[in-house]
């Protein structure tokens, strides 16, 4: 009954406690309520979503035994923030939102966890040979405030070969940080591998609040077998423990986990024959880490947090300088059939007037006038870019004015959006020839 996921009572108790213990909730797919993930890390500003991800050979099969990273991955932006459209009959649009503020606070996070925790490297994973502008962003803020820590070594990989490095050698990483979209993919691959992503805990920190979890989601083929494996979600127990300065608790816990899975203890999903002893369900496998509390693994490390900190302030970002702000052009969207890129052109060139020009119109992103190729796919979604003329001003209601000429013409167009200059620096991405 609640389209956010979540009822008044349950606000009350966050805001109370600021602690949240959640299991994998089934968020529907291509309509009803929102993802209960997505709200609370966005309502709350639980903007770091930390993920350790460790191999635990030789009782959980992988080809990483050495395997222990950690991906700090971005909670509330990128195309998480779930703004989508359908523009026309063929195209529908999800957008990138990044921001500076959001991207600092990440990449700090990151950092800071990496020297609270002894660890010696972080890598950043974007894809900004192609998303010059938003992933750009996110290797700019990460190449400034690497510079702040001299004591840790920095890389920066474009996403897709840096996710196949990671699942071919994990060993080279120690801490990646990206963003929301590749953090979830990447943060599974690596659980993958590791042994089962049913072992991967997580954390989402903000300054406000903190919720731990799986990293998996919600197994529904699984529900009400007793075979799911729990471990996840006890790792993220251990993590929340941890949070609150129950360290001696965490301790404990975790230790009698590493006991069950070095006894052969194992779940369906890690189950090997041959090392492993005895194939539980969820109920016997969380009955035998109870039967262990007090006990320590003997070939595995025991874990000591007594006495360690691991602590440190949650990060806040910078404030932004505001940039000297100009117009200098305006991206229209039109929603017209038809592969006729010539007609387009002529109607949307008898709308401009002697400030700015029609200079270009693309298809999906791909110049399709002037001098387009006939080979081009097109669909009924194009971009038509007008920019000022030199030694001439633009202004909103001159963009006002143009929306009105096409409502005349009988254009269909969809939305409009800005092309704005920041200190003189193209606030836009650049197309052919521009």
């Amino acid at each position: 009954g609640h389209s956010a996921g979540i009822g008044p009572e349950a606000w009350e108790s966050l805001r109370r406690t600021k602690i949240f213990y959640k299991a994998p909730i089934t968020t529907p797919q291509g309509g009803g309520f929102k993802s209960l993930n997505v709200t609370i890390r966005k309502s709350l500003g639980l903007f770091a979503n930390v993920r350790p991800v460790r191999a635990f050979a030789p009782f959980v099969a992988t080809k990483h035994p050495g395997m222990d990273v950690v991906i700090v991955r971005e909670n509330e932006e990128d195309l998480y923030a779930g703004i989508e459209h359908r523009q026309t009959d063929e195209v529908y649009q999800c957008l990138k939102i990044v921001s500076r503020p959001g991207c600092e606070r990440i990449v700090r996070y990151a950092f800071e966890h990496a020297r609270a925790n002894g660890r010696r490297k972080v890598a950043c994973f974007t894809k900004d040979n192609i998303m010059k502008l938003t992933d750009g962003l996110f290797h700019t803020v990460f190449d400034e405030v690497g510079a702040e820590y001299p004591d840790i070594e920095k890389q920066h990989w474009i996403v897709d070969i840096g996710a196949a490095r990671l699942a071919a050698d994990p060993g080279r990483f120690d801490v990646i940080v990206t963003p929301n979209l590749y953090g979830d993919i990447v943060s599974d691959i690596a659980a993958e591998i590791a042994g089962s992503v049913g072992l991967a805990p997580s954390a989402n920190v903000g300054q406000h609040g903190a919720m731990f979890e799986a990293i998996h989601g919600s197994a529904p083929a699984l529900a009400g077998q007793d075979a799911a494996n729990p471990s996840g979600l006890l790792l993220a127990g251990v993590m929340m423990l941890l949070h609150i300065g129950q360290r001696q608790a965490a301790e404990r816990l975790h230790n009698a986990w590493l006991k069950t899975i070095e006894d052969g203890i194992h779940t369906f999903d890690i189950f090997k024959e041959g090392s492993s002893r005895q194939k539980v369900g969820t109920s016997a496998f969380a009955d035998a880490v109870i039967a262990r509390l007090g006990q320590e693994p003997a070939v595995l490390e025991p874990v000591r947090y007594e006495g360690e900190a691991h602590a440190f302030a949650v990060p806040s970002a910078k404030p932004t300088i505001p940039a000297v702000k100009g117009l200098i052009g305006v991206d229209v969207f039109v929603h017209r059939a038809g592969r006729d890129a010539e007609g387009l052109a002529a109607g949307m060139q008898s709308a401009a007037n002697g400030s700015y020009d029609l200079v270009m119109i693309t298809n999906r992103g791909v110049k399709v006038w002037p001098n387009g190729l006939p080979e081009t796919s097109l669909t009924d979604h194009w971009r038509c870019r007008y920019m000022v003329k030199p030694d001439k001003q633009l202004n909103k209601a001159m963009i006002a004015e143009l929306q009105m000429r096409l409502a005349q013409a009988g254009i269909d167009f969809i939305k409009t959006e800005h092309l704005c200059t920041f200190d003189g620096q193209p606030g836009y991405s650049l197309g052919q020839g521009q």
